[in-house]
């Protein structure tokens, strides 16, 4: 389960017994407990680990990968004695930008890095004018939580949830609601919309999600910044957590494992093949169908095709986080450690992420994952 820590920078530091510390301010991680899920299986399988090189390596970025974070570190201090990986859990945004700047040994973005603001330049330049890749390592569904009064049977369609999150419905009886819950008592309640206010790559790919799933109804701009144009403000997945849960008419989105920690509603998709709840399989499902855009082992995912796609009992609102690193360009030691910690990650890591809210790797994708890890240098 994902441990609530009072900070953002995790340490762990493996020799015999496993200590996990933290420390700094940023609180992203769900408390623990409240979480059954049994869901998808782990990959099967395991990879001969390298242990060895830079002692201490040092990551930063998503805040949704958080827990799985935790898992992985953990597994590569039982495999690796003595290795040590400390995460600071600052936001995507920060994440790429830590990474470009040569700060950080492994960036987390929940989205790739971006040729158009200049993000792909930058990494290659960080990387000694090699290519950085993009890694996609932890997978989890992003919910559409909300609160009002005893409604606890909720659709959305990508229209309506398009028409909701740029202001376009206000109300919670508003018809076209209506119409997809005819079972639901609706009240005559203004929504309250909340979404992340720091840049996120969750806010990104929920943005894509409603532009490639809205039939048009979504105008704005996807990106790390929320650009719907409504609601309130929230910092960090704990943050829109806490303000969901705190108000009544709110709606927001978030990743699953932050739904399941403080047991908020979450809405049913329905993508043209049905009302599908989100779980472990539904997701997996989705996950499955999901293809590579990217070339060699930048294994950048398609996901406006996958966020389109209306696979009946599959629920496409998955985010996949990318573990952001050099093709080439790293000293000896730190790509010899960097190999290692993302081969126990894809592999022996994966094994208790259902328990914090993630889906566990599917074999197709764990294969290419460790192709790629096996080619850095």
């Amino acid at each position: 389960m994902i441990s609530k820590r009072p900070a953002s920078v995790l340490g762990i530091i493996a020799a015999g017994a496993l200590a996990l510390t933290a420390c700094g301010s940023d609180n992203n991680a769900p408390a623990s407990g409240g979480n059954t899920n049994t869901g998808a299986p782990a990959p099967t399988g395991s990879a001969q680990v390298d242990c060895g090189g830079k002692k201490s390596l040092v990551a930063e970025g998503s805040s949704a990968q958080k827990g799985a974070i935790e898992a992985f570190v953990a597994a590569y201090g039982q495999k690796c004695q003595g290795a040590q990986l400390a995460y600071t859990a600052s936001g995507s945004g920060a994440g790429v930008k830590q990474f470009t700047a040569g700060i950080v040994d492994i960036g987390g973005s929940d989205s790739a890095l971006n040729k158009d603001k200049g993000e792909v330049d930058k990494a290659a330049e960080r990387c000694k004018g090699n290519p950085a890749w993009n890694l996609p390592l932890v997978f989890g569904p992003v919910g559409v939580a909300y609160k009002v009064g005893d409604v606890k049977d909720l659709t959305v369609t990508g229209e309506l949830a398009a028409k909701i999150f740029s202001g376009a419905i206000t109300k919670w009886n508003d018809p076209a609601i209506a119409e997809v819950n005819k079972d639901a008592t609706l009240p005559d309640k203004a929504i309250t919309v909340i979404y992340r206010g720091d840049e996120s790559g969750t806010t990104d790919n929920f943005q894509k999600f409603l532009k490639a799933a809205g039939k048009g109804a979504w105008t704005k701009d996807a990106g790390k910044k929320f650009n719907g144009g409504v609601g309130q403000g929230a910092q960090g997945s704990a943050g829109v957590a806490d303000a969901i849960n705190a108000g009544d008419g709110t709606i927001g989105y978030i990743e699953w494992s932050y739904i399941q920690d403080k047991k908020l509603s979450a809405a049913k998709l329905d993508s043209g093949s049905g009302a599908v709840e989100l779980s472990a399989d539904s997701a997996a499902a989705a996950i499955k169908s999901a293809k590579v855009k990217g070339t060699g082992n930048d294994l950048v995912l398609d996901l406006d095709a996958l966020y389109a796609s209306n696979t009946a009992g599959a629920y496409p609102l998955v985010l996949a986080t990318y573990e952001i690193v050099c093709s080439k360009g790293y000293d000896a030691d730190t790509a010899k450690a960097v190999k290692a910690f993302l081969t126990v990650a894809a592999t022996d890591g994966q094994q208790t992420l259902s328990d914090a809210g993630y889906v566990p790797l599917p074999n197709e994708f764990q294969e290419k994952l460790l192709t790629a890890v096996k080619a850095i240098s």
